[in-house]
């Protein structure tokens, strides 16, 4: 078993700018031991640690799928020491991955149901994952219909552009996509993410509402789906702002009775409210 003190050495393969202001670029890893890809066997929702030497470590959840073979993706905002370090790398740099860590998504209670996603801004990078998982191959018809309600504050910062437009191609999925205010080349919907849900008003029949973003954006679209009449049970959300060590080491996540980065990063609103009302 590897020891999670000690990170896998990845090379930077690729390297994404995302989106016009240039602060969130996807980075592509590839493995330099290949019987270590083997073993970073991760599930989507679950999240890695970035160590780059001389700098340290940041939590980051996985963005690609791991249907996706030969790579593992982290989309990442750039913020503080370690995230800047890691926007002025190049491709071929040398570096180190921990993990994986956390929950995941739970799969296993998403089969055979209906799945709503909805994302807004930056959150939407696990989702990502999860999406690219259900629609691979077999697993499409282990799922029911899957819709999806994406927004950001204005074009340019959306995510993976040229991924919206593939998934919008197919009949398989019901993808919309808002902005908070469109520009002049912008022939989608705006508005907010809250009024696109009610708008689209997915049912609740077999149906469970995955909901990653802002708080802001989360405090005012959960009351939409309660007026739709989904449960507290089937309603999901990642808590992976709080991640810090992955370990369960520095006591840094902890909610209540939970430790985040070893009991979530992904809950039911079900079980936060069993929690202290911090998160």
């Amino acid at each position: 078993m590897q020891n999670p003190y000690i990170p896998y050495p990845v090379v930077v393969d690729k390297i994404i700018t995302e989106v016009d202001t240039k602060d969130i670029k996807t980075f592509r890893f590839k493995f330099i031991n290949p019987e270590d890809e083997e073993k970073y066997k991760y599930i989507p929702g679950q999240f890695g640690e970035l160590s780059i030497y001389g700098k340290g470590e940041s939590p980051i959840g996985i963005a690609s799928s791991p249907t996706q073979k030969g790579y593992v993706e982290f989309t990442v905002q750039k913020a503080g020491v370690v995230t800047s370090a890691l926007h002025e790398m190049e491709e071929g740099t040398l570096m180190g991955l921990r993990g994986p860590m956390g929950n995941s998504w739970p799969l296993e209670f998403l089969e055979g149901k209906n799945i709503v996603i909805v994302g807004g801004g930056f959150a939407f990078t696990t989702l990502r994952s999860l999406i690219n998982y259900m629609i691979f191959g077999d697993n499409r018809k282990r799922f029911g219909n899957i819709t999806v309600i994406y927004g950001a504050r204005n074009p340019g910062l959306l995510l993976y552009k040229d991924e919206l437009i593939e998934w919008q191609k197919r009949d398989d999925l019901n993808i919309n996509v808002t902005v908070d205010k469109g520009d002049a080349n912008w022939k989608g919907k705006e508005g907010f993410v809250p009024a696109v849900c009610k708008e689209v008003a997915p049912s609740k029949e077999n149906a469970v509402a995955v909901i990653c973003g802002p708080p802001v954006m989360i405090r005012f679209t959960l009351p939409v789906f309660f007026d739709l009449g989904f449960s507290k049970e089937n309603i999901i959300t990642s808590l992976e702002m709080r991640m810090k060590c992955g370990i369960g080491k520095c006591g840094r996540c902890n909610v209540g009775s939970k430790y985040v980065c070893k009991d979530g990063p992904v809950f039911s609103l079900a079980e936060l409210d069993k929690l202290t009302p911090e998160y």
